[in-house]
Order: structure tokens, then C-alpha cells, then sequence
């Protein structure tokens, strides 16, 4: 099948999001669900000390050039919204338009972020090992009912990444979304008319801190029934008609 619509997944503090299969739910488009570097086999580049959201930005470039195939749709979730945004400033030639799927706009969307780089790593890892061993437990915290498939999911999250890798994003976004420089990027994108759309869940909502000028620009905001900030995991075939349905309406 010819595919004409690349939709570039960018995930969150722990990816990817290959695992609800979005090409199988959405065939007439080509999702992409990389792995940055840190996570599953791809490295880290430059080690925790070197570790950077705009280097994740960068890696993500590097693909979308590697398709040669011109701009990309680009989905962020949490994390991977503040990487969005930083690519499409960076790069707007490369950004057809995005989707923030309860992306981080401010240091308040780095709630989990802040509490993680505050930790020492050995306090970390042993957290992160328990969150592993018990993935049953970290699904309730988000009061997701857990299901044989999502179990499944969940642990193929929870070990897609190392307690390092986690500390070292965890601490590149407290650092990188901090200050000015970057609530001065996110106005630059949003005011630039790239667009824009808006998605969260629907019990989680209430927590993401977007700027009243974001959702003033957005061209659509939707807030995903009965689900939470991990609503593709909860409900993957709705999310993938949301994204596919924003995408269409242009």
C-alpha cells in the first residue's frame, strides 16, 4: 500500500509507541514509532551528563531527512511534546503539523519529571525496579484496569528502558523547560501557524498546563472519554482515529 501521510511518534518518559500497533489500526497511514536514543537498542549518545531534549529533537531530524520523503505529521506524548516543539522550531521545514497528546508546555506538565530527577540513582533504580516488578500496581496508580493486554503493554513499557535512561530524560526536562528560553520557543511555534492540536485524557486533563494562547490557536482540542494521560494504552483504537481524524481535517 502507498502511503502519502508520515505520522512521526515521538513518546514520552518511557517508550515507545510501537507496542498498541498503530499501522495495523490506521493502515492508509505510515506511523512511525522510533525508539530515541537511550531507549530499547538505540543509544544514548552522549551519556546522562550529555543528555539533551534538543539532541532527542535532533535524532528525530535525522530520521524524518533519512525518509527523504518531506515533512512529517508529529505526534508528542509528554515528553515527547516538549521534543516536538523544539523540532519544530528548530526544523519547521520538516513539521507538516502537531499534535500535543498532553505534552509538556510548562514545568508543571513535569509533575513525575521533577520527582524523579530529585531522587539519588540508586533511590531511582531501586524505584524503577519495583515499578518493573509489579506493572499490575504502577497501572492502578493511573487507575487503568488491568487487563491481560495491558499487562502485557505495561510490561513491555516499564523494560523498554533502562532506571538510567529515565533519570536522565527526567533531568534534561526539568532543566530544558525551566526557563524562558523555552516557554519563548513554544509561543514561537504556536504563533508561527503551524498546525496545531490538542489531546488529552479525559481524567487527566484538568492537570495539563496549557498556555491559554495554545488552546486559542489550536485549530482542535479533544479530550479522550473515560481514559488518562496513558489513554493509547487504554484505548489505542480511539486514540489512533482521533490523531487520524486531526490529520484528515486538513
Amino acid at each position: 500500500m502507498a502511503h502519502t501521510t508520515n505520522v512521526m511518534m515521538i513518546h514520552g518518559l518511557m517508550g515507545s509507541l510501537s507496542y498498541f500497533e498503530p499501522q495495523k489500526r490506521v493502515p492508509d497511514f505510515r506511523w512511525l514509532t522510533p525508539d530515541l536514543p537511550g531507549y530499547a537498542a538505540t543509544p544514548m549518545q552522549h551519556g546522562e551528563e550529555g543528555f539533551s531534549l534538543r539532541g532527542q529533537a535532533e535524532y528525530v531530524r535525522d530520521l524524518i531527512l533519512e525518509l527523504d520523503e518531506g515533512p512529517c505529521w508529529v505526534v508528542g506524548h509528554s515528553v515527547g511534546g516538549a521534543i516536538a516543539m523544539l523540532l519544530a522550531a528548530a526544523y519547521p521545514q520538516l513539521v507538516r503539523g502537531l499534535i500535543s497528546v498532553e505534552g509538556n508546555f510548562t514545568l508543571n506538565d513535569a509533575f513525575w519529571c521533577r520527582k524523579v530527577a530529585a531522587m539519588s540513582m540508586s533511590e531511582w533504580r531501586e524505584n524503577y525496579a519495583e515499578m518493573q516488578r509489579d506493572p499490575e500496581s504502577w497501572l492502578a496508580r493511573a487507575e487503568i484496569d488491568a487487563t491481560p493486554e495491558r499487562l502485557e503493554w505495561a510490561r513491555e513499557v516499564l523494560l523498554n528502558q533502562s532506571a538510567e535512561t529515565v533519570h536522565a530524560v527526567a533531568t534534561a526536562v526539568v532543566k530544558e523547560t525551566a526557563g524562558e528560553e523555552y516557554q519563548e520557543t513554544v509561543r514561537r511555534v504556536v504563533d508561527s501557524g503551524l498546525p496545531l492540536y490538542l489531546l488529552s485524557g479525559e481524567r487527566s486533563d484538568a492537570g495539563w498546563d496549557t498556555p491559554a494562547y495554545a488552546r486559542a490557536a489550536a485549530r482542535q482540542s479533544v479530550r479522550q472519554k473515560n481514559t488518562g494521560h496513558m489513554m493509547m494504552l487504554e484505548a489505542p483504537d480511539e486514540f489512533c482515529d482521533i490523531v487520524a481524524n486531526f490529520i484528515r481535517s486538513n
